[in-house]
């Protein structure tokens, strides 16, 4: 029983039912959660995810957090070491960009077990990052 952090890919995809990856996120979060583990938002994802809520309104984003949280916990807030992390990230990976530095780094620094994405991009990053297979 570990910690997963979440990115952005996972929980749009997860909140949307005609998105590519709709399915897979949505049996992924169930197995980690049945396995026991926790969640990890970082507050960078937290933004990411919002923005199609926010440009309903901000009832609509107010609803939208507050279901994120209640399923995931609060965000994960973007401290020093996490900073410092996703620059050393960034200075191995000239392509990195900077919000996803940010998210492999808070998996880092917080040990999480698991770093969950659909981002084939981040495959081979980290030993942590699990990139979401959607098969058609």
């Amino acid at each position: 029983m570990g910690a997963v952090v979440l990115d952005s890919s996972i929980l749009l995809g997860f909140m949307d039912p005609t998105d590519a990856h709709n399915e897979a996120a949505k049996l992924a979060i169930a197995a980690n959660r049945n396995a026991g583990h926790s969640f990890v938002v970082p507050a960078i994802v937290l933004a990411e995810t919002m923005v199609a809520a926010a440009r309903q309104g901000r009832r609509e984003a107010e609803r939208v957090r507050v279901l994120l949280e209640t399923m995931f916990g609060p965000a994960r807030v973007i401290d020093g070491h996490i900073a410092i992390a996703a620059a050393h990230l960034r200075t191995k990976r000239h392509s990195l960009r900077l919000p996803d530095a940010l998210v492999i780094a808070t998996g880092i620094v917080d040990k999480a077990d698991v770093i969950l994405t659909a981002d084939k991009r981040w495959a081979g990053i980290d030993t942590r990052v699990e990139v979401l297979r959607s098969d058609p």
